[in-house]
């Protein structure tokens, strides 16, 4: 799209950008007059609705029949909304709505809201249709399908209508016997899909409903009081100075602003219209300059604490907390940050770029203070609950009214320091000469835009509250600031224009609404369609199909498979939204890596599995030839649009790699590990993935030499995986007899595990498999009772040990029910390990460190005798 606006490399003006983000992300129709009016009600009153919804007075408000068909008031919602803003076809008028267009919105609205008015019918039927519920729910699928169409591009329609026709036709003969099922008739195809919470109003759509919109609300209305702006600013302040300090403004800008938007387009369009024209002055081409941004903006998808709303559904897939999902994805997506800046440096000292404005400025103080910023930030993110409970202690009954006033103290405080420096500007990057912000003079006038992110994190973090109510509070906290910040500041600065102010406070907080909604008809559409292809997966088990094709691909080889569910996950991605994909390639593969994984004697958890294809299908948005954000910022920059996605590409490689290194080393996923080791894990994955950027950029202290870049590589693999090489140098298990598994049960500690690996007949095709199972040794007193405790039924005849089948809700049962137990050929126990005694695998980070000091010494001495910059 933006390859056909922008003609002989010229940059899009702001108009046109804006186009191209409402295009992509919110709809390009924006007719006038009282139409205009009417859909911006029907917007302001969706984000309302969704607001009260999460409100803790949501079941004092609302009748029990809305909340309990909410989601069905939230498709409604985005179908209707989306008819009226996305055109049919290119050539459709922007500037009105035809006639055809209000017929689909209504139609689509009403049986989007079946559910919900015929309630008691469904209920009593069972969810099973009738002949009057299957057709209106395949008139819902087609209305729904051409919805996502003109909102997500026609990959996510063709998609899903490919899983629905296999629904129907998978029982015929031309469909492959691998993948070939009984098939199902259109009454149970559609009880699956639209009556009942299996497909379309599934797990997905719900946590649209509850949780994303707020977050996308919590957004819009954060950017719409200055946030982003102010965090541009204040990132240009500290790096702009810098050799390369653009680009390296660019990526901590694009960090902060992707925390509040969900859109790697709209993030780019944002920061892109100021960061990219600077870039260039300094010296970056118009694809270096487009690919830092793109890289930097597409990277925002994995930092949490939203991650483009992939993080909630990790909450209902794996079914851990929110809060151990961004722990865990928290340590990749920070040190993917650092060597995307790390990146930009060695750019700018390759090419020995001049730096911006006469500014002197300390690149060991900047970072410094950086870092005690963010020190600083994350301390009183942590360090406000004890204020609180004192609060509590203090006055139990009235704790909430009195930390609300002293919410509004603090923020009337803030305001008042911000009333003191004139309101931030954006700045125009092509002016003749650029006088970058200096952060001691503008830190004060965006400080009270912390507050919403410190109740945000306190809510989340501290008191754990769902995602929904965090998000509620801090939302609550935002409309608060939007409709008193303007007023507030004239009159603290002594200004007689308070009314006017009142009313520009009105207008952001109503455009703010406005924003949240039309920005979440994508999310919804996506949720809701991706809903058919997890229906399609439930109800005909292909599932376990693409487990079969991909072994038999891969040949059982777990880095073949790993790079064939990465590329799925990439093609996939071409043509679906971030959380879309991330939906169907966990529903289809995530099973598939865990029990492959298995048998090959990888226990991968099931979050890594997760973050894996997540990683993969984020990627997309960067890869020609359909990179929406690399079209983006060749829109911005005059660039060619193939060449930045390619360089993007290349700057992204680090964002490829850590997905391969934490599904085999889950440290970096800070999975099972305590405090002091978490520290260390951090510092050493920060090293090791400098050390590989240096190696892939091919320039460390001077320019690498071939061997140089292949042991910096190696250093980087060495930090990133110790246990590869010292579980070759001493083996972390001991092989065990499988007959005297009672004996190694009984003589291993409490709280360890043993490793066993069981052969036996598939149950669907009786051809012989194997997996392994980690077995946690309990509490009890005999190797035999923890045995049973497990579920194992062990019986040895002949010097084999063979099983029985255990006993259901056991642990062991879920990972051995695809197993017969009661064919021809046994299940039986191939061989067990118990662990071995092993030295710390950090040992190996020793050796590394001296081969990079090494390194480092010897471009160090070249770079001096041949007066490169280093």
């Amino acid at each position: 799209m933006a390859s056909d606006q922008q003609q002989g490399g010229r940059p899009l003006s702001e108009e046109e950008l804006q186009e191209l983000v409402a295009a992509s992300d919110a709809g390009a129709r924006d007719p006038a007059g009282g139409i205009g009016l009417f859909l911006a009600i029907v917007a302001v009153v969706w984000s309302l609705f969704q607001v009260v919804l999460a409100s803790p007075v949501s079941n004092m408000v609302l009748p029990g029949g809305v909340i309990n068909n909410a989601r069905q008031i939230h498709l409604a919602f985005a179908i209707f909304l989306a008819f009226m803003a996305y055109p049919a076809l290119r050539s459709s008028p922007r500037d009105r709505i035809p006639f055809q267009d209000w017929i689909l919105a209504v139609v689509g609205a009403i049986i989007a809201l079946y559910g919900y008015i015929f309630y008691t019918k469904i209920v009593a039927s069972g969810g099973l249709a009738d002949d009057t519920d299957k057709w209106v729910a395949l008139v819902g699928l087609i209305l729904l399908f051409e919805a996502a169409r003109r909102a997500l591009g026609p990959a996510m329609a063709i998609i899903a209508t490919i899983f629905l026709a296999y629904v129907f036709f998978g029982a015929s003969d031309w469909v492959p016997d691998v993948i070939r099922w009984k098939g199902a008739t259109l009454k149970k195809a559609m009880s699956h899909m639209w009556i009942t919470s299996e497909g379309v109003f599934g797990i997905a759509l719900g946590v649209s409903t509850k949780f994303v919109f707020l977050f996308v609300l919590f957004g819009a209305l954060l950017d719409k009081a200055g946030a982003g702006n102010y965090f541009i600013k204040m990132a240009f302040g500290a790096l702009g100075h810098l050799r390369g300090g653009p680009a390296k403004a660019a990526v901590v800008g694009s960090a902060a602003t992707g925390l509040i938007s969900g859109s790697s387009i709209a993030n780019v369009v944002t920061t892109g219209t100021f960061t990219i024209p600077l870039m260039k002055r300094v010296g970056f081409t118009s694809e270096q300059a487009g690919s830092v941004e793109v890289a930097s903006s597409v990277n925002g998808q994995i930092m949490p604490p939203v991650m483009g709303a992939a993080a909630f559904l990790m909450v209902e897939y794996v079914g851990i907390s929110y809060v151990e999902v961004i722990t865990h994805a928290f340590l990749p997506a920070a040190i993917s940050y650092v060597a995307l800046v790390y990146i930009v440096h060695l750019e700018a000292v390759k090419r020995n770029m001049p730096t911006l404005g006469d500014r002197v400025v300390s690149l060991g103080r900047t970072i410094g203070g950086m870092a005690i910023f963010f020190a600083g930030f994350a301390a009183l993110c942590y360090g406000v609950q004890y204020p609180v409970r004192w609060v509590i202690a203090l006055m139990p009954d009235a704790s909430g009214l009195a930390l609300s006033a002293l919410v509004v103290l603090v923020y009337l405080v803030l305001l008042w320091l911000a009333s003191g420096t004139p309101d931030l500007e954006p700045d125009d990057p092509n002016a003749e000469h650029v006088e970058l912000p200096v952060v001691s003079e503008i830190y004060r006038a965006g400080l009270y835009y912390l507050l919403p992110i410190i109740v945000l994190v306190y809510f989340l973090m501290i008191e754990q509250k769902s995602p929904g109510l965090s998000a509620f509070w801090a939302t609550a906290l935002l409309f608060v600031i939007l409709l008193t910040q303007k007023p507030l500041k004239s009159i603290f600065r002594g200004e007689n224009d308070t009314a006017n102010a009142f009313m520009g406070g009105v207008a952001d907080l109503w455009q703010g609404l406005i924003d949240g909604a039309r920005n979440m008809i994508g999310i919804a559409l996506a949720t809701a369609t991706a809903g058919v292809i997890v229906g399609t997966v439930t109800l005909t088990g292909v599932g376990q199909v693409m487990a079969d094709l991909v072994e038999f691909l891969s040949g059982g080889n777990l880095i073949l498979m790993l790079i064939m569910v990465g590329l799925l996950s990439l093609v996939l991605g071409m043509g679906l939204p971030t959380t879309a994909n991330y939906i169907v390639v966990s529903s289809l593969m995530a099973g598939v890596v865990v029990e492959l994984g298995a048998q090959s004697g990888l226990i991968v958890p099931l979050i890594a599995v997760h973050l894996f294809v997540f990683y993969f299908g984020i990627m997309a948005d960067v890869t020609p030839p359909v990179g929406l954000a690399s079209f983006a910022a060749a829109a911005v920059s005059g660039g060619d649009a193939i060449r930045t996605g390619f360089t993007a590409f290349f700057y992204s490689l680090r964002t490829v790699a850590l997905p391969f290194v934490f599904i085999f080393n889950t440290d970096l996923l800070l999975i099972d590990v305590g405090w002091m080791q978490g520290i260390l894990v951090a510092v050493t994955a920060s090293i090791a993935i400098l050390v590989f950027t240096a190696g892939t950029m091919g320039w460390f202290v001077t320019r690498s030499r071939i061997y140089e870049s292949v042991a910096l590589i190696l250093i980087a693999f060495a930090l990133f995986r110790p246990d590869f090489f010292m579980n070759r140098i001493m083996p972390p298990y001991a092989a065990v007899e499988p007959t005297e598994l009672v004996q190694a049960l009984e003589t291993a500690p409490e709280g360890g595990e043993l490793r066993m690996v069981v052969a036996g007949p598939d149950f669907d095709t009786g051809e012989l498999k194997d997996t392994t199972l980690v077995l946690n040794v309990g509490p009890e007193a005999t190797g035999q009772e923890r045995l049973d405790a497990l579920g194992l039924m062990p019986l040895e005849e002949d010097g084999v040990m063979k099983l029985d089948e255990p006993m259901f809700g056991t642990p062991v049962a879920d990972k051995l029910e695809s197993f017969d137990f009661y064919g021809d050929d046994p299940v039986r126990v191939v061989s067990v390990k118990a662990p071995a005694s092993q030295l710390p695998k950090e040992l190996v980070f020793i050796p590394a460190l001296i081969l990079l000091g090494l390194v480092a010494f010897l471009q160090k001495a070249r770079a001096g005798k041949q007066g490169e910059p280093a």
